[in-house]
């Protein structure tokens, strides 16, 4: 069973930034890791997701790429979300989740086996 924790989650206002960890319970050059976010009322989203290799990086769109980073740290098994000049819009829980023995990432929510139990991000504006 591999467990994801989530944090760096808080309350922040608008154009400031935050840096978001997903700390893995499995080797991250083995996994491949997402981002996803639920907003109130909305179903839950893709954000970004890494390879395990870290060579390919996906996002939700194009916008959200010039605001969001994803990254990772095989030493530490942690995965990081960078969000940049935070909008009220991305004000949500946010999750990361992983799938192991694959050999790239997806922006699917159901190829991913493992879940966190997430982070809140509230942007006042």
């Amino acid at each position: 069973q591999v467990q994801l924790v989530e944090s760096g989650g808080g309350m922040v206002q608008a154009g400031e930034s935050l840096k978001l960890s997903c700390e893995v319970s499995a080797p991250t050059f083995k996994t491949a890791v997402g981002w996803f976010r639920r907003a109130p009322g909305k179903d839950r989203e893709f954000v970004a997701s890494i390879s395990p290799s870290g060579s390919n990086t996906m996002y939700r769109t194009d916008s959200l790429k010039y605001r969001f980073t994803i990254s990772k740290d095989n030493a530490k098994n942690t995965v990081y979300l960078q969000i940049d000049s935070l909008e009220p819009d991305d004000t949500a829980v946010y999750y990361c989740a992983a799938v192991l023995g694959v050999g790239t990432n997806s922006v699917a929510i159901g190829t991913y086996d493992y879940w966190g139990r997430g982070t809140q991000v509230t942007v006042s504006s």
